[in-house]
């Protein structure tokens, strides 16, 4: 079988057990969960295959027109490179994980063979986008993503939470596919071609009219689908979804793709000097303000949202400093931790039964309660905040090795300028990374909220996942900087003496500085009862914020789960912890700028429709009515009325020429 046919089975396999799940899922129910499993795990092996036939050589291309469209056609094609390979391989991994775990989690969900089925045409749609070699059928997997992610996202669309979570996402990431869809029109039509090869080989000619434009316009839709500010806003509220499509959103789809599609493109965007600046603005302010807003959440899926969108932060950093190779192995590592790290919480939540306690200040005990999340967890947060050996270390400081390198003027492939950016705002991440990661440790796993029910040991479909991920988080990244170079352009992702010193150094003390804060912060609450507060750094007690335990909405029956006092983030961020955990207030920005403006345009519109055009209509049929009920009442058959009307009418019209011919 050939490479080429390979590659198509890889998407073709997902979408096929998409198919027949949902069509089995009622009729044949036994089916489902052998329809989810098996297609997504043969395309990881095919995947495998294609990636070692591929080897890191030359790109496997192939084509075929779909249909005559003019000038600029369109063609199923295939453009498998190293990148491809590779990414292709964390998307089957990743969602074979998620698909295993599920049948556990979700094993008395009624809706579960939707479920099933929508995750894997999500996993379809994601590898669809990975192996395209035409800009079209890119888009395709691209949307599809964008309706797969509004469906999972609204599982639970019994609760208002899912319901406005799914529609927010959908609407958000619609925003910026706007400017996409015309940026794409607007490269081929430069391009004469809507596949990658010959827009690169445009690239590299110098055709391109308007590069800044363009680049600029494919940023809006990478903003929207990759959660980069300014509309990343839909990522934290997308956890209302079940936790496995949170792994599988977070890790290999959907917000991989926005980063992927630069690395893929990156000539477009390096054609542009300004455009490379702004996305270096645009990877510092994301990095650096969800750090801060994850240092200050409670759910515990939302602390994991927010470490997303600034991990994804460092990949579009590194993409600024024009190096994809670094970008797309920090992909390939936060692949793995970071599905490890939901699906652990997702073990933690199920151990407690419900959702609601997904709250780190309501957590207490778990440490010996779900072992296999806590050592896990404990690796793939080692990861997070790149301690070494843990592969994220390896990762993130090829990202800042490579800023290191554009700021001493070693490459030319970026402006100084964005290498600066890059190199500042990374430094400053990594302290608030190892905090947050540091926090989150704590509170899940040494709190002191009030313990829930025991709820029984966790299906083994659910723990083996979690050790089958720990082995690449723990032991991808010594491997892969050797490696990958080979197949991402020859590029070194050898580690730097000067950002790993830096950049390890920073971490240390970033988790150093949160424990120490922990233990002061219990010292204070040590006597103070489970729901007490301490908000002001000093420990003023004209500071300190009451909780009353009976406020909290009891998750079972009538126990009610008290907030730990001993949060360290309200003593690091002191008076910002307010803002921070609101998000920066960045959605009542939105609010008062978009939607109640929009609103109040819909509400004057349906004034002027109800009561402006709709009274034209009315009026417009009133009056025919009211002379026509006039003249029916002049028609009463009576002769004797009738003459009286005609004899009055003589003389009315006798009258009228009389005076006409005395005033002539």
């Amino acid at each position: 079988m050939t490479t080429t046919t390979l590659a198509v089975l890889v998407p073709l396999l997902p979408f096929l057990g998409a198919a027949a799940g949902l069509l089995l899922g009622r009729t044949a129910p036994g089916f489902v969960r052998p329809l989810a499993v098996l297609p997504t795990l043969t395309a990881l092996v095919l995947a495998a295959l294609v990636a070692v036939r591929q080897g890191g050589d030359a790109a496997v291309d192939s084509a075929t027109e779909l249909t005559p469209t003019g000038s600029v056609p369109i063609e199923l094609a295939l453009h498998i490179d190293g990148f491809a390979a590779l990414v292709a391989v964390l998307v089957a991994l990743v969602a074979s994980c998620v698909q295993i775990y599920s049948t556990g989690y979700l094993r008395d969900d009624p809706r579960y063979p939707s479920y099933a089925a929508l995750v894997s045409l999500f996993t379809s749609a994601m590898l669809l986008v990975v192996y395209s070699g035409d800009l079209i059928v890119l888009l395709v997997g691209w949307e599809v993503m964008g309706i797969c992610s509004y469906f999972l996202v609204g599982h639970y669309w019994e609760t208002p939470e899912a319901r406005a979570a799914s529609l927010k996402a959908f609407l958000v990431t619609k925003l910026g596919d706007v400017p996409f869809l015309i940026g794409l029109f607007a490269l081929a039509t430069d391009a004469g071609s809507f596949r990658i090869t010959r827009i690169l080989g445009t690239v590299a000619s110098g055709g391109l009219d308007h590069p800044t434009l363009i680049a600029l316009l494919l940023l809006a839709g990478v903003a929207g689908k990759s959660a980069q500010f300014p509309l990343h806003t839909w990522l934290p509220d997308a956890m209302a979804g079940p936790t496995p499509v949170s792994a599988l959103i977070h890790a290999a789809t959907m917000v991989a793709a926005g980063v992927y599609f630069i690395a893929r493109l990156l000539p477009v965007f390096e054609a542009s000097q300004a455009a490379m600046v702004v996305l270096a603005v645009m990877a510092a302010v994301t990095m650096t303000g969800s750090a801060l807003a994850a240092l200050a959440q409670d759910d515990i899926k939302r602390v994991l949202a927010y470490s997303t969108i600034g991990q994804l932060g460092y990949m579009s950093g590194a993409l600024a400093v024009g190096d994809r190779g670094a970008a797309v192995f920090h992909l390939l590592s936060h692949g793995a931790f970071k599905a490890l790290l939901f699906l652990a919480a997702g073990v933690i939540i199920h151990a407690a039964g419900t959702n609601s306690l997904a709250a780190m200040s309501r957590m207490r005990n778990l440490r010996d309660r779900v072992p296999d999340a806590y050592w896990t967890m404990t690796v793939a947060l080692l990861a997070l905040a790149a301690i070494p050996p843990f592969s994220g270390f390896f990762s993130k400081e090829a990202v800042l090795g490579v800023a290191e390198h554009v700021v001493t003027g070693h490459t030319e492939h970026a402006p100084a300028a964005a290498g600066w950016i890059v190199l500042v705002a990374g430094l400053v991440t990594a302290v608030l990374t190892a905090a947050y990661a540091t926090r989150l440790w704590l509170l899940a796993f040494r709190g002191r909220g009030i313990e829930a029910p025991d709820h029984g040991r966790q299906p083994l479909t659910m723990t083996v996942v979690l050790w089958v991920l720990a082995v690449p988080s723990l032991a991808l990244g010594g491997f892969a900087f050797r490696l990958l170079p080979d197949w991402f352009d020859g590029r070194d992702l050898t580690p730097t003496l000067t950002t790993s010193v830096l950049g390890t150094g920073v971490a240390l003390v970033g988790g150093i500085i949160t424990y120490a804060a922990w233990r002061h912060t219990t010292a204070l609450t040590a006597g103070a009862p489970l729901g007490a507060v301490a908000a002001h750094p000093e420990g003023d007690a004209a500071q300190v914020e009451a909780e009353a335990i009976a406020s909290h909405k009891p998750a079972y029956g009538d126990i009610a789960y008290a907030r730990d006092p001993a949060d360290p983030g309200r003593l690091l961020l002191g008076p910002l912890h307010r803002h921070a955990a609101a998000g920066f207030h960045l959605d009542a920005v939105y609010t008062a700028l978009f939607v109640r403006p929009v609103q109040a345009g819909a509400s004057l519109v349906r004034f002027l429709d109800r009561e402006v055009v709709e009274t034209y209509v009315r009026g417009a049929g009133a009056l025919p009515r009211w002379l026509g009920t006039a003249v029916r009442r002049a028609q009463t058959g009576n002769v004797q009325t009738y003459v009286s009307a005609l004899l009055a009418g003589t003389v009315v019209l006798a009258v009228a020429v009389v005076l006409a011919a005395t005033g002539a």
